[in-house]
C-alpha cells in the first residue's frame, strides 16, 4: 500500500533557482564584470558583438546581475552590473 507524503519530486528540468549554474555564455558575461569598477558588465563581446538580450535578461532573472542605470542616448540598451549571487556563481 502506498503513503501519501509532502514530498515533491523535482525533474530534471525543475531544479531550484539557486542550484542553477550559468551556461558557458551566461558565465562568460558575468565573469567580464568581475573586474570591472562596480561590477559593470560589459553590452559588447570579445569580438565586438552585442551581447544577447536573451542571455541579459536570464541573469538579471536569476539574480546574477542587475540593471543599473537607464541609457537615455540607447533606452533599449540593458546597462547592468554583476550582483553578489552573481559572483558567487562564477567564483
Amino acid at each position: 500500500m502506498a503513503r501519501n507524503t509532502n514530498v515533491v519530486r523535482l525533474t530534471q528540468n525543475q531544479t531550484k533557482l539557486s542550484e542553477r549554474k550559468p551556461t558557458t555564455a551566461q558565465r562568460a558575461w558575468l565573469i567580464a564584470g568581475l573586474e570591472q569598477a562596480g561590477g559593470k558588465l560589459p553590452l559588447f563581446d570579445f569580438q565586438g558583438q552585442r551581447i544577447n538580450e536573451r542571455t541579459i535578461k536570464i541573469c538579471i532573472d536569476q539574480g546574477w546581475a542587475e540593471p543599473w542605470f537607464h541609457n537615455p542616448i540607447k533606452p533599449d540598451w540593458l546597462v547592468c552590473k554583476l550582483t553578489e549571487p552573481g559572483r558567487d556563481a562564477v567564483c
